[in-house]
């Protein structure tokens, strides 16, 4: 069979950290991107980024870094902390793997998302689906593996977003350059109840790991509102929430039957800080990203 000359390659978004899991878990969402390969690029952030991906496909295969077009079609918006940046590099990688039948498989392609984020957490999630930890190697940063664990239906991610643009690389600004050893320990044992949650699907269990001392302390004061939705959220019935990713939007996890109390009271926080918001009530993907044809 001849390879395709043009693919859509669909990558769902994600929440990163979620909490105290700085750089390290990232969650699959069901709101997607599809990213048509090859097509008219959507805008100049999108070209610089796919970009990357191909010279960096051309890298790992050896192959000739040739020109192709693409575009952007779906719902993650950018810049809101939910991935945009993983669906488009992924989007690029995958369809060039698909043109081209180079067969790199989907940890490979994590590790190359990885190299030009910075961090795995989006890429480990957007390319793999589900609940993932990733691996970084102490020594150089660069990406090892993720351990993936599916999330069911019966749990919902209420995700609210205000008109604020927050590009990771840019908000990194306002993280100290050092952190009160007491700071990261308490970190630490956040992110590893929260992830022993998950992995037991004891999702109850997640009331108990809010604190994070690591990033949300210097991120969410950016975000009028934000602190105070996910407390109204919580204060509605959902187990926890967390910063999505570098922000702006916000994030719970609830029962299902909870989401809708826990999206109106999301929202209303919002509101009565004077900032309009956009609320989504989703599920997790755990597929990750598809080659459509």
């Amino acid at each position: 069979m001849s390879a395709p000359d043009s693919v859509v390659v669909r990558v769902p978004a994600s929440t990163s950290n979620c909490g105290a899991g700085f750089d390290t878990i990232g969650l699959a969402l069901n709101l997607y991107n599809r990213v048509p390969v090859p097509e008219r690029p959507a805008d100049s952030r999108a070209k610089e980024m796919a970009g990357e991906a191909a010279a960096a496909f051309s890298r790992e295969t050896g192959l000739p870094h040739a020109g192709f077009r693409f575009r952007i079609d779906g719902d993650v918006p950018p810049a809101r902390g939910l991935g945009s940046s993983v669906t488009v590099l992924a989007g690029v990688l995958a369809g060039l793997d698909a043109i081209h039948g180079t067969g790199l498989g989907r940890r490979r392609m994590v590790g190359l998302v990885a190299a030009i984020e910075g961090h795995p957490d989006n890429a480990g999630a957007g390319v793999l689906g589900g609940f993932c930890v990733s691996r970084t190697d102490p020594s150089t940063g660069a990406y090892v593996d993720s351990q993936r664990f599916e999330i069911p239906a019966s749990v919902a991610f209420v995700v609210v977003s205000p008109p604020v643009e927050l590009v990771t690389k840019e908000s990194r600004g306002a993280l100290p350059a050092t952190l009160p050893f007491f700071d990261a320990v308490r970190s630490v044992n956040s992110a590893a109840y929260l992830v022993a949650a998950f992995a037991s699907r004891d999702f109850a269990r997640l009331r108990n790991v809010s604190g994070d001392f690591i990033h949300e302390p210097y991120r969410l004061p950016q975000i009028p509102g934000g602190r105070g939705a996910i407390a109204a959220g919580v204060a509605a019935g959902a187990w926890t929430g967390w910063l999505s990713g570098s922000g702006s939007s916000v994030l719970c996890v609830c029962e299902q039957g909870k989401s809708g109390a826990v999206y109106a009271a999301m929202t209303a926080a919002f509101a009565q800080a004077s900032m309009p918001s956009e609320g989504r009530i989703l599920l997790a993907d755990n597929e990750g990203l598809s080659v459509e044809g």
